[in-house]
């Protein structure tokens, strides 16, 4: 049969396998960000 959807798997994108962790990712990102930069100003000021 050349209608088998198991015979017809298309490999996964990397930007499709990531895509469902970004709101948890960028929140964490910027939470980082931000606390970098303030440590930063901290021990300048």
């Amino acid at each position: 049969m050349s209608d088998d959807p198991v015979s017809h798997s298309e490999p996964m994108d990397a930007a499709e396998a990531v895509v469902p962790y970004i709101p948890v990712v960028l929140p964490v990102a910027g939470a980082v960000m931000m606390f970098l930069l303030a440590f930063i100003a901290v021990h300048m000021a």
